[in-house]
């Protein structure tokens, strides 16, 4: 396509080109020949007695040589007195030029055009004529004709040496602009072509694939080699996230299932014994609990995955404060069940936010469960609501054991349970902070989680009313 266009560049540019200059050589072959026939009417109107005098033929023979053209001198009838080229001079007996050349110079002053002449001249050639005048007692009379004329080969080779220059000028032009076209549509094409053929092997699966070595280019190609590695890796971590999400579900299904079965073929096959039975089906209950509770949180997942990334979820007002309290209400018995105290530190008037008031109840309720789960012994959980640039801050906070800080970034993903808390929480599937942070990221908020000297809090926001 770039030679294409540089082809129909020159091409047009060639033929305005070759126009004008063919105008232009013309123009000033015209010129310089009714110049000389001027400068020799000029001085033959003041010897006009001497037209046949040797020195004004000389004179008229050196222009002639000078501007390599072909002079005729005639009467004022068209008869031609002589005629000459520089070098030699010419007698032309009874011959006459044209009448209508004659006429035109007599009447219009001047003649200039392409003509043989009748015959005079074996071919066409561009011919300038100007009248030889003189003044008497105030009035011109024509004494003769002056007639310059140019053989128009010598203009042809003229215009075709400066169209053979500009010809061998264009093909070497065209040949460096497709070489280095070539080179250049090489040059961007090789990355493209590279991740053409990564894209296929991210179609076969081979997800560690990366396009390199564009980095330091400051064009476009390297925005796009940045964009289309960070997409890889995007598509990587969704692949990893995929494989870990099945095994970690694979995993949390087995154990339950594992147990269930294990214990009813104990009490089927007299393995584990009478008095030893209740005992058994109350561990089948509680994993078959356990597994009704993945399931549920699996569902829960399923319906917030549901919503696209973009879109936020339908929001109304409510009062944040009769969300927080009916969550602690429904949790009192688990709290006091741990012998915790609750220091909730919430203002006494209503506070209007937006937002779902079911989904934030789940959001409360999860966060106050986990606090309630890992809080130690005897020590108090703390319910802190505060207003500040338009938000509403919900912070609740517990004392137990601190979480690693290479933890803290963790506790958001799906199926994480840090490891300090697997002995303690038997009953969790590590889904219960994963659905906080995605109800919260759908309603366009945010959660923040800190641990220190055993002082755990995580805080989240909503937008006031």
């Amino acid at each position: 396509m770039m030679v294409g266009i540089v082809a129909l560049s020159f091409t047009l540019l060639s033929t305005a080109f070759m126009m004008l200059s063919y105008r232009y050589i013309i123009s000033e072959k015209r010129d310089a020949m009714e110049r000389n026939a001027g400068y020799i009417a000029m001085f033959a109107s003041s010897f006009y007695q001497q037209l046949r005098s040797e020195p004004f033929q000389n004179y008229v023979a050196s222009i002639a040589l000078i501007s390599d053209s072909y002079v005729i001198v005639a009467a004022p009838d068209g008869e031609i007195i002589y005629a000459t080229d520089g070098v030699n001079f010419y007698a032309y007996e009874n011959s006459k030029v044209p009448e209508s050349v004659v006429s035109q110079v007599l009447e219009r002053g001047s003649y200039a055009g392409m003509t043989s002449l009748g015959g005079i001249f074996p071919e066409r050639r561009y011919l300038a004529s100007l009248p030889i005048t003189v003044s008497l007692n105030n009035l011109s009379v024509t004494q003769g004709l002056v007639l310059v004329s140019a053989d128009a080969s010598s203009l042809a080779e003229m215009w075709s040496a400066t169209a053979t220059i500009f010809f061998f000028t264009a093909v070497v032009v065209l040949l460096i602009a497709f070489v280095a076209s070539s080179l250049f549509s090489a040059h961007q094409a090789r990355p493209l072509n590279e991740m053409a053929e990564a894209a296929r092997k991210f179609g076969r699966g081979e997800f560690d694939v990366r396009v390199t070595s564009y980095e330091g280019r400051c064009d476009e190609i390297s925005t796009l080699a940045e964009a289309f590695n960070t997409m890889a890796n995007s598509l990587a971590k969704v692949e990893s996230q995929r494989s870990e999400f099945i095994a970690n579900v694979s995993h949390e299904l087995k154990t339950p299932m594992t147990t269930i079965s294990g214990f009813a073929e104990g009490i089927l096959d007299g393995t584990i014994p009478p008095e030893r039975e209740k005992e058994s089906l109350q561990i089948v209950v509680s994993e078959t609990r356990r597994l009704s509770r993945l399931v549920r949180r699996m569902l829960d997942l399923a319906r917030l995955n549901a919503l696209t990334e973009n879109t936020v979820t339908a929001q109304e007002q409510f009062d944040l404060t009769e969300v927080v309290s009916q969550v602690i209400i429904s949790l009192e018995s688990k709290i006091t069940g741990r012998n915790l105290d609750v220091d909730v530190q919430m203002p006494d008037e209503k506070l209007m936010v937006w937002g779902d008031p079911d989904s934030i109840t789940q959001v409360c309720y999860n966060l106050l469960d986990n606090a309630a789960k890992f809080a130690a012994a005897g020590t108090a959980i703390t319910v802190q609501i505060t207003k500040k640039d338009g938000k509403a801050y919900t912070t609740i906070r517990n004392l137990g054991s601190t979480i690693p800080k290479d933890e803290l970034p963790l506790l958001f993903e799906r199926f994480h349970k840090a490891d300090y808390s697997r002995s303690m929480d038997r009953e969790g599937v590590g889904l219960g902070l994963y659905i906080v942070k995605t109800i919260l990221g759908n309603l366009k908020e945010t959660i923040t989680a800190t641990s220190e000297d055993g002082v755990t809090q995580f805080t989240f926001t909503l937008t006031l009313a």
